[in-house]
């Protein structure tokens, strides 16, 4: 089933997101804006998770989780173990929230409309699979270009 599949995408680019969010040998870069790039690795790391929390954890999971866009891109110097702890506890957040979805949740709209026009659950969980990659490979190259 496409659930099982989107848990270990999940799970995988979560962790790899932790790996990379570590991998800074100055954590302070975590926080810098060179040249082009306009986002941070931080702030980056901290709109997966509040998307992630949002989208899932609270609406398919009924966490309760309120996000806070604005902070997700204009919060600053928030530590890197805060920030590998809160994926990991998104890990947790994302696996227990899709645990309980079945076929029938899947091929249903998802209750908010994110874009112009309604969607499947099914569409909108692989979006965000694909969302998390995309950012996760801002944060490689940002890691990359800083930490030289």
């Amino acid at each position: 089933m496409i659930i099982d599949t989107l848990q270990q995408l999940y799970k995988k680019d979560l962790t790899r997101l932790k790996t990379e969010i570590a991998s800074y040998g100055k954590e302070e870069n975590l926080w810098v804006v060179n040249g082009e790039i306009s986002n941070t690795a931080g702030n980056l790391c901290l709109h997966l998770i509040g998307n992630l929390n949002a989208f899932i954890g609270a609406q398919i999971g009924g966490t309760g989780y309120v996000r806070d866009r604005t902070f997700e891109f204009s919060g600053k110097d928030v530590s890197r173990e805060e920030l590998i702890r809160q994926i990991d506890d998104t890990i947790t957040v994302v696996q227990n929230s899709l645990a309980g979805v079945d076929e029938n949740l899947l091929q249903s709209d998802y209750p908010l409309v994110v874009f112009k026009e309604k969607m499947t659950h099914e569409f909108f969980l692989i979006h965000l699979a694909s969302h998390l990659n995309y950012h996760l490979g801002q944060i490689n190259y940002h890691r990359r270009l800083l930490d030289i």
